[in-house]
């Protein structure tokens, strides 16, 4: 029950939980307890709305940062990604495979403000040996769901 639980508050957090307990064909007491054992347990590890930026007046940049770093003994990437992670600015921070070893999402107000926090607060710290950053011009689909819609030109065909 917990995968099916997870399976559709994935896709909306927002889903009433008596409707939930009828898709699942259980009682809306056992979905409270097992959503409140998965908050307690750490599976669950919040919930969030996804917001077309876009869409609103509020400037907003985000960016996709590939760190390389050398790993402290012992530690490996863990002290280092946490150092990073603690920033606000900072949206996540993943361990990665290829040229690269982590890849932080950071959101700031202009290029400017995201250059300058890479270039102070991220490339002066002593185990990173070099970062690229990679500006987000626009987002067609985000966490599943499609955002810039495809044209569709409703006028009506005129014939001769």
């Amino acid at each position: 029950m917990r995968e099916k639980i997870l399976s559709i508050i994935e896709k909306n957090s927002r889903v009433d939980l008596k409707e939930l307990a009828v898709i699942l064909g259980t009682e809306e007491i056992e979905i409270v307890n097992e959503m409140q054992a998965m908050e307690e347990e750490g599976v669950i590890c919040g919930y969030h709305t996804l917001i077309n930026w876009e869409k609103t007046s509020l400037e907003k940049v985000t960016a996709l940062i590939e760190v390389r770093v050398t790993p402290q003994r012992g530690q490996g990437f863990d002290t280092i990604a946490e150092s990073i992670y603690k920033y606000p600015e900072v949206n996540s921070v993943y361990l990665i495979s290829g040229g690269y070893d982590l890849l932080v999402t950071l959101e700031g107000k202009s290029l400017k403000e995201i250059s300058a926090f890479v270039s102070e607060k991220l490339s002066a710290q002593e185990s990173v040996l070099s970062t690229a950053t990679h500006f987000i011009l626009k987002k067609y689909k985000d966490h599943g769901t499609i955002l810039a819609k495809k044209f569709v030109d409703e006028r009506e065909k005129v014939t001769p």
